[in-house]
C-alpha cells in the first residue's frame, strides 16, 4: 500500500470522489483550486463542501 493510499482513514464524505483515499491526488486536486481537502476539517465542517480558506478558519473556531 502506498503512503498516499488511504481509504480506510479517509473522511471525505463527497458522493462519488474519485480521488478519495488517495491522499497525494486529493490535496494536489484541491490545492490547484486554492482549497482545502476534507481531512483538514472536522466531520461537521466537511458535510458543508465549502473547502475554502475561510470556512476552515471558521470550522477550527468552532
Amino acid at each position: 500500500m502506498s503512503k498516499c493510499d488511504n481509504k480506510n482513514e479517509c473522511p471525505c464524505t463527497y458522493p462519488g470522489c474519485e480521488r478519495h483515499g488517495k491522499c497525494c491526488e486529493c490535496v494536489a486536486y484541491h490545492r490547484k483550486y486554492g482549497e482545502f481537502p476534507a481531512c483538514f476539517f472536522s466531520k461537521d465542517g466537511e458535510k458543508s463542501y465549502d473547502r475554502s480558506f475561510e470556512n476552515l478558519i471558521n470550522d477550527r473556531r468552532r
